[in-house]
């Protein structure tokens, strides 16, 4: 019984904190290695320190590479689409600064032009995990 109330103790102080639940997802047009994946896996990892409150900790990240994207009626040149979901609520001057980390990460590990890659915030207010919702 005591390791029940431990155990939803630290939960409820977890949820208090929101220091939780970050996914990104990339899909990107070109292959992706091992390694630049390995890379990209590290270096987002720092970066979504940028939002108060998230870590790498609870940080879950989707790759989908050879992705067939279209923009401005081409797909001739190298790009992406990174969509962040936080749970908790917005925080514009955090995304901002994440934004610029992300084309930095992609440009330097990928070759994706800044102005190739289009990158979407969505806060959420109801998450799940480990058979329950926060």
């Amino acid at each position: 019984m005591l390791w029940y109330a431990y155990k939803y103790k630290n939960y409820a102080r977890m949820c208090r904190n929101e220091d939780f639940m970050p996914f990104i997802n990339s899909k990107i047009s070109t292959p992706v290695t091992a390694e630049q994946e390995n890379e990209i896996k590290s270096r987002l990892g720092k970066a979504i320190q940028t939002i108060p409150g998230k870590s790498e900790s609870w940080l879950m990240l989707g790759f989908e590479p050879e992705y067939r994207l279209y923009f401005r009626g081409s797909n001739s040149e190298p790009m992406a689409m990174v969509e962040v979901s936080v749970y908790g609520s917005e925080n514009p001057s955090a995304f901002e600064k994440l934004t610029a980390q992300i084309c930095d990460i992609f440009n330097d590990v990928l070759g994706i032009a800044p102005d190739n890659i289009y990158v979407k915030y969505q806060a959420v207010s109801n998450w799940g995990w480990n058979g329950s919702n926060f």
